[in-house]
């Protein structure tokens, strides 16, 4: 059958799970809007938990079970699944997640089936390039194929809004927009930025290897600011709280000498994008906001999220590997060092390495500014999505 479409009148069905609270649910949303905006699709997004969602946006009503924005109809994935699904052109099950049961029992008998999408983690690991737009057969006759996001130009690509590198220029050029970005966060004081001072943003998993960071910071000759939206980062600061405080409390900053903590609302994705422009350095986490970080153009660290039996760390280093090409050896090795030991809780390392990082880092600015178009290889996920799905 040929799935090819008329990207104008195309519909598209994602389906998302939501784990570890906004890592899925971020990148589908990424998704959805870009094939709505950039390709004039309609995308109908499939969310089992709106009220993780609701963090990343806002506007979004928890209790509604239809719903419709930023052109994108979102609709409450409740079990059992009682709304009525119109299979449209393409159905994507999003990081293996499974299916309702009902679209499972009434896919043999439509006439005209979609192409069904299995949208799998973003990794830089070589096998990726060998799986990629494979075909499953599955038991009862039907086909759904792999689809990997990658940075070969062989893989499924990286999520990249069209116009974002436009709007990224034009915002870091305009003083009054990012004026009125920090009037939204209600940190308006630091409009006018140290010179001397570090500004990190930090969107971590609980993190010793940031317990032990902080303290360095905090004997540093130098200000560090670290812009943090409130969350999992938190924990590992705790110690610059008095006996009194129970917690950190947004829209409040923290001061132990030389280190500066100013604690952020959570916010749309929109303005967490400005947070790592505006930023010196970024550390991330998870899927979404590592990417976002490449986007920012800035130096950054993963903290990619821990799996079983050490798994994770082959996908880090297969990405670092990857990125740390264009790099001199002495930087690439100092960098990589510094990102193993923050995801294996080295404290020690980490704060060896970090001093060394900086002695560098004129070079990591230079690759950071470089690094995007490398990455997108031509083709960002979007345009590779439709584009296999016109060769159907």
């Amino acid at each position: 059958m040929n799935h090819s479409i008329d990207t104008a009148h195309g519909h598209w069905d994602i389906f998302c799970t939501v784990i570890d609270n906004y890592g899925d649910i971020g990148v589908t949303w990424r998704l959805a809007k870009q094939l709505t905006h950039d390709f004039g699709i309609q995308v109908t997004l499939w969310v089992d938990c709106l009220a993780s969602f609701h963090c990343i946006l806002p506007q979004l009503d928890p209790g509604a079970l239809t719903q419709q924005h930023d052109g994108v109809t979102i609709e409450h994935w409740q079990t059992p699944f009682i709304q009525t699904w119109q299979p449209g052109n393409v159905l994507i099950e999003a990081f293996a997640c499974e299916l309702p049961n009902e679209i499972k029992a009434q896919w043999p008998a439509l006439p005209d089936k979609p192409l069904w999408i299995n949208l799998d983690y973003l990794s830089a690991e070589q096998w990726v390039d060998d799986c990629h737009g494979l075909p499953s057969l599955l038991p009862n006759g039907q086909v759904r194929y792999f689809f990997f996001p990658g940075f070969s130009a062989k893989s499924g690509g990286l999520i990249c809004e069209h116009d974002l590198f436009k709007q990224q220029h034009h915002w870091l050029n305009n003083a009054t927009l990012q004026h009125e970005w920090l009037h939204r966060l209600g940190f308006e004081h630091l409009g006018t930025k140290v010179a001397d001072a570090t500004y990190i943003s930090v969107f971590s998993y609980p993190s010793q290897a940031l317990t032990a960071l902080s303290h360095l910071w905090q004997q540093g000759s130098n200000p560090i600011h670290l812009l943090i939206p409130f969350g999992q980062s938190l924990e590992s600061l705790k110690w610059m709280l008095a006996d009194n405080d129970t917690d950190f409390i947004i829209g409040h900053s923290y001061q132990a000498s030389m280190l500066h903590v100013h604690v952020l609302p959570m916010t749309i994705q929109e303005d967490f994008d400005k947070l790592l422009w505006y930023c010196d350095i970024n550390i991330v986490r998870g899927e979404d906001s590592f990417l976002r970080a490449q986007w920012a153009k800035k130096p950054f660290i993963w903290h990619i999220y821990p799996q079983q039996e050490a798994a994770h760390l082959d996908k880090l280093t297969a990405f670092m590997a990857h990125y740390c090409q264009p790099l001199a050896c002495e930087t690439a090795e100092i960098w990589q060092a510094l990102c193993l030991a923050f995801n294996q809780d080295d404290t020690d390392a980490s704060q060896h390495y970090w001093p060394l990082l900086q002695e560098h880092i004129v070079e990591m600015n230079q690759h950071a500014k470089k690094w995007p178009q490398q990455a997108l290889n031509e083709g960002d996920l979007a345009t590779r999505l439709v584009n296999f799905v016109k060769k159907g």
